[in-house]
């Protein structure tokens, strides 16, 4: 004859040894100690195992318990994704996402993957360029979400997250130390060029540009020759490159936003889901990382 297991106790006890314990338990379960103690005991009469020894000084599991953890937290998970599989609306249609490249690999692998998940049935179309060009295209209809990397977020924007800008160049690298300095930077309409250009005018640094494209590969690919620096998000800095502090003779830069734009009428559900999803990884990511 079938059994079946009751999902709310194996909560119960994956949370209580999560926790440490059934005090630290009841703010996860949203229940009194006395209620975490009694789903423990209902489901250790269940299995007919005693699954925890207790005493003043810590919780412990038995042989059986731990047999028990590793199979309950796989057993809630595949019940929360079927959860949300079948709760969750089955969106259809396309969304086109705009995202400057100096910050695609940092920030679009933390939500996407996870969207697409969830909205198998959404095609999502992805545009780059800079923050301006993106933001035109967005008013223009032809993009639904922008991610913009500013020096401030306009009224109709959402301040996501501050990143301060810093100097970036090869490791080890002569570049720094040249005059005029060689700057690889973005387009005319780079967000970056004119507080690069500011503080190096301020500073008495001359300077010359090395490379005027959107595409941070080349940007990366000629700091990485060591024959220029460039500016760039701290958070978002490639591998195998030193940042450039105060000791480089570089002034310092100013900080940077990483902003979310929408459609003014706000879009439609599947926009406000591709945001609300960009919203929690990009807000999870930065917690990580604090």
């Amino acid at each position: 004859m079938a059994r079946n297991l009751d999902v709310s106790l194996l909560r119960a006890f994956v949370a209580v040894v999560d926790a440490g314990g059934m005090t630290a338990a009841t703010g996860v379960l949203n229940l009194t100690q006395a209620a975490v103690s009694q789903q423990i005991k209902r489901l250790e009469e269940t299995l007919g195992e005693e699954l925890i020894t207790r005493d003043r000084r810590a919780m412990k599991l038995t042989t059986a318990g731990e047999r028990l953890f590793g199979r309950a937290k796989r057993m809630l998970a595949l019940n929360d994704e079927i959860w949300t599989e079948m709760t969750t609306p089955e969106f259809e249609g396309e969304v086109r996402l705009g995202i400057p490249s100096d910050i695609v690999t940092t920030y679009l692998p933390t939500f996407l993957k996870d969207f697409a998940r969830r909205y198998p049935r959404v095609q999502i179309s992805l545009n780059s360029g800079s923050s301006v060009s993106l933001r035109s295209k967005l008013y223009g209809g032809k993009v639904d979400v922008v991610l913009a990397t500013e020096m401030s977020c306009d009224p109709d924007g959402e301040n996501l997250v501050m990143d301060r800008l810093v100097w970036v160049g090869a490791r080890g690298g002569d570049a720094v130390r040249q005059r005029p300095l060689p700057v690889s930077i973005g387009c005319s309409d780079c967000a970056f060029r004119a507080p690069i250009r500011e503080v190096l005018q301020k500073a008495g640094i001359e300077w010359r540009s090395v490379s005027e494209v959107t595409n941070t590969s080349a940007q990366v690919a000629t700091v990485a020759a060591d024959i220029a620096v460039m500016a760039w998000m701290a958070s978002t800095v490639p591998s195998g490159f030193d940042v450039l502090g105060p000791e480089s003779g570089l002034p310092a830069l100013p900080p940077f936003m990483v902003n979310l734009y929408l459609p003014r009428d706000g879009g439609n559900h599947v926009v406000q889901e591709l945001a609300r999803h960009i919203r929690e990884a990009v807000a999870d990511r930065h917690r990580m990382a604090a």
